[in-house]
């Protein structure tokens, strides 16, 4: 498959099916084409577990802040976060709790109850992330790269074709849109911020990573932490994450673990 964006200069006329199918011929043609890999239907199957997962999590925190915004309404104000949700849920099953309408109290009761079932459809569907990532040699070599979980090493594998479509770690980067936008000219190199093109998801679960890491191993490591000294701390997490990326790439390139020295890893 050949994307669109890519066909769309060699149309000369107005679209119509003629022009699109001359322009798709002029376009096969040209040495330089980039072309887009067709997935597995394993991995088609993963990736349909993570887009459910993402519906479900969106879910989940439409539910708690109808739940927070309702409850506010009638002075009941409960502590941040998403797993202290509980406590308001409480209240609402509490009788006694005087500030909460009947009225009110029976339609909230629609709503804790959607997000009990909510809450146990993302626990399933956790579960079968966790047997899909130790059911692949790949995850798991991924999985002991620091940041590394169960949701992003099997994101990373069904998302990927083929790993030597990518000429190098910095490729495959790049294609998730984690190195800086290039705007050069007349021999001045110009950077601008990462280009966020490609796989947002992808990207998503390693700067979540990412943080985890500056949280937990910060100091920990020297390069991270004098990174952190001099520059601000999302583009030190941005650093973590292309770095994580080139080794996701060297590991399903060459094989190999974290730790273990693997060619094309530095």
């Amino acid at each position: 498959m050949i994307p669109a964006q890519y066909v769309r200069p060699y149309v000369k006329t107005n679209k119509n099916d003629a022009a699109d199918a001359e322009a798709i011929c002029e376009a096969v043609t040209r040495p330089t084409m980039r072309f887009v890999p067709i997935k597995e239907e394993m991995q088609q199957e993963i990736l349909v577990i993570h887009r459910v997962r993402e519906m479900l999590i969106r879910q989940r925190t439409q539910l708690i802040n109808a739940i927070r915004g309702h409850l506010a309404e009638f002075g009941v104000i409960g502590p941040n976060r998403a797993h202290n949700i509980g406590l308001l849920t409480v209240l609402i099953e509490d009788e006694t709790e005087t500030r909460i309408p009947p009225v009110a109290r029976h339609a909230l009761r629609y709503l804790a109850e959607q997000l009990r079932e909510v809450k146990t459809k993302l626990a399933r569907i956790d579960s079968d992330l966790v047997a899909v990532a130790r059911g692949s040699s790949a995850c798991r070599r991924l999985m002991t790269i620091p940041g590394v979980g169960v949701v992003t090493a099997s994101a990373l594998v069904s998302s990927m074709r083929d790993p030597a479509d990518f000429k190098s770690g910095r490729h495959f980067s790049a294609w998730l849109g984690l190195v800086p936008k290039r705007h050069s000219t007349g021999g001045k190199e110009q950077l601008g911020s990462i280009s966020k093109r490609g796989n947002g998801y992808l990207r998503k679960l390693l700067i979540h990573g990412s943080r985890s890491i500056m949280r937990w191993r910060g100091r920990a490591w020297i390069w991270l932490a004098k990174l952190r000294d001099r520059r601000p701390a999302n583009v030190a997490v941005v650093a973590i994450a292309n770095k994580t990326a080139r080794v996701v790439w060297a590991l399903l390139r060459y094989g190999g673990t974290y730790g273990v020295p693997t060619r094309g890893a530095a």
